[in-house]
């Protein structure tokens, strides 16, 4: 029999269209799990086209194939409380996703990548008996959903609930530890700008302040550094601590006894700053006594290089003077090294030795402008040496005054002045001061004497360790030999009374007397209690 050409093209048509639903079903079954359904549970599936399980709907009218003849083709019945006729009459083998329900509503349960979602069926399946597996595989996820869905229920812990406000709490202790943190940064700032102001203070006060200065210039003499004294600046007086009164007493006694006499005394215990002043300010003729300073003078011009203790100094004529000495036999053009020259000048007196150094230094008003600088206010050269009028002129106070200076290391390089307090110990005329002291004494002195006056300068080291200067200047009737008991009798007391075992603070812990001594420690212990 002859089959037409519509039949065919429709039962071809047909066939296309099943495996394009074959198809979609297969690839659906391999991307979607399988689906479970819990135990317990009914389906109710609503009726409804199974042509929404498709992205498109497609318009179908079954036909049934004719095995005589496959042109004819008899149509199948349609289900007609549906738009498209039953899946299970035209897909008898077709195996739909399984379904699970939740409260009574079927789901289907898709595959998104790690993810599974539920979500309702667009169309409603077939309802098929379930098998062993599928059973338990739903009894399973109802467990699990049971144990879940408790597990939510359950209440939090009172931690958890707790965590909020001991977060909180913590975050308010943080806070408050930063800010008394950022306080104490604070204050430590402070402290170390007060300590820095202090101490640039303290720094003004100490070179302003004379004592350190000198303390500075001893350390520096200390290392053997030659330096120039300044020429144009007065340095101050030596520090006085208080008098001796019971000295006093017992030289007020001694004088009584010589008022033909006008004695001036200066005497500073250099350990104490403990003095005795005896007219100390009255002037006098300096005599011999003036060589001091020019002596001071020649070794500050050794430690400035400008005079060499080797360089060869020539006598002239007009430097020759008569008195002390004997370089004043010697003939003119005669010369003698710079060190010879100093120490005849102070171990035999030598006048002309004195007008060779005097010339050397650059002349009297050269010599006279140092003296200021130094802070003598008496003393001063007038006339070439020998002075037999006495026109040259000092006091005890200045010639004290200068000797502080020579000890303290203040006016010379430590060396200098070890070589000037050598050429002093080494004095010829040992009649006045040293007659007045014990045994195992020294002194470094220097005598002067002229018809009108008679006096002697010296720093003594007595033997248990003490180390005092005194300056004594009599003014006498000419020549009178009385004021040379008088020198060795004031010596003797002197001595004497320092011999006695006796307790006395020293120069350091004197009290402060100015101002900026007493601002310099007010700062000092002020960083001592920060620090």
């Amino acid at each position: 029999m002859a089959v037409s050409r519509g039949s065919k093209h429709q039962t071809d048509r047909i066939e296309s269209e099943q495996r394009q639903t074959y198809r979609y079903r297969r690839l659906s079954r391999q991307r979607r799990p399988r689906q479970t359904l819990p135990l317990g549970e009914d389906i109710n599936p609503p009726s409804s086209s199974p042509s929404q399980h498709l992205r498109r709907p497609i318009q179908l009218r079954a036909v049934q194939p004719n095995s005589q003849n496959p042109s004819r083709a008899k149509p199948l019945p349609l289900n007609r409380s549906a738009q498209y006729p039953s899946e299970s009459s035209i897909y008898p083998n077709l195996k739909l996703p399984k379904l699970r329900a939740i409260n009574g509503i079927p789901i289907r349960e898709t595959s998104l990548g790690n993810r599974r979602m539920s979500h309702p069926p667009a169309a409603t399946p077939l309802s098929q008996p379930l098998n062993p597996r599928q059973e338990n595989s739903l009894r399973r996820q109802k467990q699990r959903s049971t144990v879940s869905t408790q597990s939510e229920a359950k209440p939090k812990r009172q931690s958890s609930r707790s965590q909020p406000a001991q977060t909180g709490k913590s975050r308010r202790t943080r806070h408050s530890q930063k800010r008394s943190v950022g306080i104490w940064i604070q204050i430590i700032r402070l402290l170390i700008l007060g300590v820095g102001i202090g101490a640039i203070a303290g720094t003004l006060l100490s070179v302003l302040d004379p004592t350190s200065k000198m303390s500075m210039q001893s350390s520096e003499a200390a290392e053997g550094n030659p330096q120039e004294s300044p020429t144009n600046q007065i340095t101050p007086a030596l520090p006085l601590r208080q008098e001796i009164t019971p000295l006093k007493s017992q030289v007020q006694t001694l004088l009584a006894k010589n008022p033909k006499l006008q004695p001036g005394v200066f005497v500073v215990d250099l350990d104490t700053g403990a003095y005795l002043d005896w007219e100390s300010n009255s002037i006098f003729p300096a005599a011999s006594t003036i060589k001091v300073p020019v002596l001071v003078a020649f070794f500050q011009d050794v430690d400035a290089g400008k005079i060499r203790l080797d360089e060869p100094l020539t006598m002239t004529p007009e430097m020759i003077a008569k008195g002390s000495g004997d370089m004043q036999y010697q003939k003119p053009g005669t010369q003698y090294s710079a060190l010879e020259v100093a120490t005849k000048m102070i171990t035999i007196s030598d006048n002309t030795a004195t007008n060779m150094i005097i010339h050397r230094l650059g002349g009297i008003q050269a010599v006279n402008q140092r003296f200021i600088s130094w802070g003598l206010t008496a003393t001063a050269i007038n006339n070439p040496l020998p002075d037999l009028e006495g026109t040259n002129t000092t006091n005890a106070r200045d010639m004290a005054n200068l000797l502080y200076k020579v000890n303290q290391g203040e006016l010379l390089t430590l060396r200098s002045r070890d070589r000037l307090l050598d050429i002093m110990q080494r004095t010829v005329n040992n009649s006045l001061i040293p007659q007045g002291l014990g045994k195992g004494a020294m002194v470094a002195h220097k005598t002067g004497d002229i018809g009108s006056v008679l006096g002697d300068v010296g720093i003594v080291d007595m033997p248990t360790g003490k180390r005092y200067l005194i300056v004594t200047l009599v003014k006498r009737p000419h020549n009178d030999a009385s004021a040379s008991e008088l020198i060795r009798n004031l010596s003797r007391t002197v001595y004497d009374y320092f011999h006695k075992p006796a307790v006395t603070p020293s120069l350091n812990s004197m009290p402060i007397s100015t101002p900026a001594m007493m601002v310099s420690g007010l700062l000092i212990g002020l960083q001592g209690t920060i620090l």
